[in-house]
């Protein structure tokens, strides 16, 4: 077997590849095509609602509960998996199981229906458990495989092929939905629920590309009780550990704040496309809200490396500041969206921070570990514990405030005090790091 090198090409390369495999779900089954498909089949059946657990509750905030518990039991498997991770050595073998899950999910998605919407919300909610349980522990292969002045340019590099990939593959779907016919699909429903056999196609058999280059650190330990649990008493200790690590702390609880905002905005602005924008008709609302997409990703692409440029001349924190800020303008603008224009506009101002602001975060805390520290998986499932929780709320206060004001423009204007907290925590985060 070949010995791995740290930073070698090759082996940082792959990493990056796995963002082209599975970054499909995020734009197609989180951010596009599904949120299309869902809002038809309550158009179709003429609601905007439907019984949840015995209470009639509006379609959008079905799916923001739903997504909620989703990332809620990311939360808490997340740990427990990532300490025997740590453990046994065998973070690959996790990656692949959850990519399987999710993968599978994105695939059964295809029988989705609102006559049986409990089965087909579990799906989706096992496609969000297998896309986002996979980044616990494709993330905490960062610092394993390359070193601090390379994880800002790889992060990006990651992220920019995902968004590339995941747009040929929207572009495929496109097609697929505008000329259904064309295509032997029986109207654009068909077409749009054998997306989902496609995205589940991609993420599988693209991540096999990385699995081969990817190391594997297995050791010789046994599996044992101790190590089943061992992951939260790796949180508890690692939340001790902050308090030596006042910098990393402090960015830690601005991230949490901040993302909880990102995530969200991210998450829903298809659905509020979908629901809100006042579009012409079903037509130019699949190709308004897909060429919205599309415009978000292209330029989320161009968004990351300029946000590496930043980090660079102004430093990971301050170019966060200047992120969150811009977040703030853009959740004011989205509250008085209406027309497809105004749709389009903050559609791009969208694209051009997503992608810089979730590439810096992960480099920025890769960069920001006490040095030399080996258990890389434990302080990734405390990040990735973090962002979950943070989503869970955000999501949470998202649907209950929609469900409650019947708007949802008010739930986004609500976000921007996440934002403005996030900010305020950064700035503190940046003068302790000036003083260090």
């Amino acid at each position: 077997m070949k010995t791995f090198i740290k930073g070698e090409k090759k082996v940082l390369n792959a990493w990056a590849f796995y963002d082209w495999a599975n970054s499909v779900y995020a734009l197609v089954i989180s951010s596009s095509i599904f949120p299309l498909f869902y809002g038809a089949l309550f158009r179709l059946e003429d609601k905007e609602s439907a019984p949840f657990f015995g209470i009639e509750t509006p379609s959008e905030s079905i799916i923001s509960y739903v997504t909620a518990i989703g990332f809620l039991i990311i939360a808490f498997i997340s740990p427990l998996l990532s300490g025997v991770a740590d453990y046994l050595g065998n973070k690959k073998f996790f990656l692949k199981l959850f990519c399987f899950i999710g993968s599978i999910s994105c695939m059964m998605l295809y029988f989705f229906d609102l006559n049986n919407l409990y089965i087909s919300l579990l799906f989706y909610m096992l496609a969000l458990i297998g896309f986002w349980g996979s980044l616990v522990f494709y993330n905490s292969y960062l610092p394993d495989i390359a070193y601090p002045e390379q994880q800002d340019t790889v992060s990006a590099k990651g992220y920019s092929l995902g968004y590339i990939g995941s747009v040929i593959l929207l572009i495929i779907n496109l097609a697929m939905v505008m000329k259904s016919e064309l295509f032997g699909f029986d109207g654009p429903m068909q077409a749009m629920k054998f997306s989902f056999v496609l995205v589940g196609i991609w993420w599988l058999g693209f991540s096999q590309i990385s699995y081969r280059l990817l190391p594997n650190f297995r050791n010789s330990n046994k599996i044992n009780s101790q190590a089943f649990f061992s992951g939260f008493r790796e949180l508890k200790r690692i939340f001790n550990e902050l308090k030596q690590y006042p910098i990393l702390k402090g960015y830690l609880g601005a991230f949490f704040v901040y993302s909880m905002a990102v995530q969200t905005v991210m998450i829903i602005a298809a659905y509020f496309g979908e629901k809100e924008v006042q579009w012409k008709d079903d037509d130019q609302r699949q190709m308004g809200l897909i060429v919205s997409i599309l415009l978000i990703q292209l330029i989320a692409v161009v968004g990351a490396i300029l946000t590496s440029k930043l980090s660079k001349r102004i430093g990971n924190i301050n170019a966060l500041i200047v992120i969150n800020t811009a977040w703030i303008f853009i959740c004011i603008c989205a509250y008085f969206v209406v027309k497809p224009t105004s749709f389009y506009i903050v559609a791009a101002m969208v694209g051009l921070v997503m992608g810089g602001i979730q590439s810096l975060s992960r480099s920025t805390y890769s960069k920001l570990l006490p040095l030399n520290t080996k258990d890389t998986t434990s302080f990734f499932s405390f990040y990735d514990v973090t962002e979950k929780i943070g989503i869970v709320i955000g999501m949470i206060i998202y649907g209950g405030i929609a469900q409650i004001t019947g708007k949802m423009q008010n739930a986004i204007l609500f976000l921007i005090v996440f934002f403005a907290v996030g900010i305020i925590l950064l700035i503190k985060t940046a003068k302790k790091q000036a003083i260090s």
